[in-house]
């Protein structure tokens, strides 16, 4: 019997229009612009000023501070201007714009095709090249991973999980990837493996990728002490605590991190990244995007430089159809709509959904039922009802000790409410307010 995790949990319409489509590498765009601020923690500190020559791989910005991650030009060109640009969210944040002229890569990165299976490094200076790269999980959360791999006091890593499970509807970046790239993404779990001290690695891996389970299935007999788990298919599966449930079966405590179990996870595409950084000498500079949906001519998934506008990405896949309504920045269930397509790809863009107006049309709400089906599915078992409740009411005390701050904000429970309540924009909301109160009584 396949496993999955114990509590909640739901599995909508996959749609993974873009399935066994190859990875396409996108065209250069004329201009990038590259935020400072694509990963969690503090935004980088740009090292180039305007009139700068800069080459594929040159480093433009470092981490500010230690939750931080370098950032490098994804172009070779000039330094147009450093300024502010909207981001994802539609905040304006500086980000640095590069006039693009040729395509010049920096010496040191080896852009052959040869796989490197050995590595000699220490553990130190495996994290330390991850770092320098600007390595962040490529999963969706943009953590950097250097800050992962190294466990706080008194903790110690006893299993590498590698998140291959893909589970958010139409998104195929991962999938695709570990058949194209599949011993590039095994070395690369090895390298992460002896950066963190472990002898066994487990890649899990959702039933409905058959074709990703068996190919990785037969390479991985020539590496020590990695494993391929096949999942039962669940959303939200891809949630840090959820897979380590389903592959280790120990649940991680309200407030504590994986490592306090023994686990470090990290996403399929961050284990290629790792392989491509340590063994290449590549920091990360471009990463694989679906663009999809029903209504999209050419749904594909596209090799694409950090930096350059989603409308291009979108051109490769057919344009804009015309009745598109909404331009959603990920999946369908954790992604945020996009207020313009000019915004950038970053590095943690894993996916561009396009959904028609009568896909994007919000029905209407009613009152709440008392069904309990959002407290039945909840990952985290939690009472999002509840929690949207007293958000609306502002009562913060109360929403901190129903765990709003465990919420991991997947969407299930919105999905799954028959009264069409907007359960996870009211507790995005108060989870956002309880941890600014936290934070304010920790200083």
């Amino acid at each position: 019997m396949l496993r999955t995790f114990r509590i909640g949990g739901i599995h909508p319409p996959e749609n993974k229009l873009s399935a066994g489509k190859k990875i396409t590498p996108l065209a250069i765009p004329k201009q990038v612009i590259i935020p400072l601020g694509q990963h969690i923690g503090a935004p980088a500190q740009a090292v180039v000023k305007k009139g700068d020559l800069v080459k594929v791989g040159t480093l433009i910005a470092k981490a500010g501070g230690f939750v931080s991650a370098n950032i490098h030009s994804s172009v070779s060109g000039k330094v147009n201007k450093i300024d502010n640009a909207l981001d994802a969210s539609g905040y304006k944040r500086m980000a640095i714009y590069i006039d693009v002229d040729g395509d010049e890569w920096e010496e040191k990165i080896d852009r052959s095709e040869t796989l490197i299976k050995d590595c000699t490094l220490s553990p130190k200076e495996i994290i330390d090249k991850i770092a320098e790269a600007g390595i962040v999980g490529l999963g969706g959360a943009t953590f950097p991973t250097q800050v992962k791999l190294m466990p706080p006091p008194g903790t110690k890593a006893e299993i590498l999980i590698i998140n291959a499970v893909e589970c958010e509807p139409y998104l195929t970046s991962d999938h695709e990837l570990m058949l194209e790239k599949s011993e590039e993404i095994l070395v690369g779990v090895s390298l992460l493996m002896k950066a963190i001290e472990v002898n066994k690695a487990v890649i899990g891996i959702e039933n409905n990728k058959p074709d990703a389970i068996k190919h990785l299935s037969q390479l991985v007999k020539s590496y020590g002490n990695i494993e391929i788990m096949p999942l039962k298919v669940q959303y939200p599966q891809g949630g840090e605590k959820q897979l380590i449930d389903a592959v280790i079966r120990r649940q991680v405590k309200s407030g504590a991190l994986p490592i306090s179990e023994g686990a470090v996870v990290q996403n399929v595409g961050t284990a290629y990244a790792v392989y491509e950084a340590v063994q290449k000498n590549k920091p990360l500079i471009e990463r694989v995007v679906t663009v999809t949906g029903k209504a999209v001519p050419a749904p594909g998934n596209f090799l694409v430089r950090v930096g350059t506008p989603i409308s291009q990405v979108i051109e490769a896949a057919g344009g804009i159809p015309e009745n598109t309504g909404k331009i959603i920045g990920g999946g369908p269930m954790m992604g945020k709509a996009l207020i313009s397509p000019e915004v950038p790809v970053t590095k943690g863009s894993s996916g561009i959904l396009l959904l028609t107006k009568e896909e994007s049309v919000r029905k209407p709400i009613y009152d709440c039922i008392r069904c309990a089906k959002c407290v039945s599915i909840c990952p985290m078992g939690l009472n999002p009802s509840l929690l949207m409740n007293v958000t609306e009411y502002t009562e913060w005390e109360l929403a901190e000790k129903n765990y709003i701050v465990d919420c991991i904000e997947c969407g299930s429970c919105s999905y799954t409410c028959p009264a069409n309540r907007p359960l996870l924009d009211y507790i995005r909301i108060g989870k956002g307010k309880v941890m600014g109160i936290i934070r304010a009584r920790k200083s």
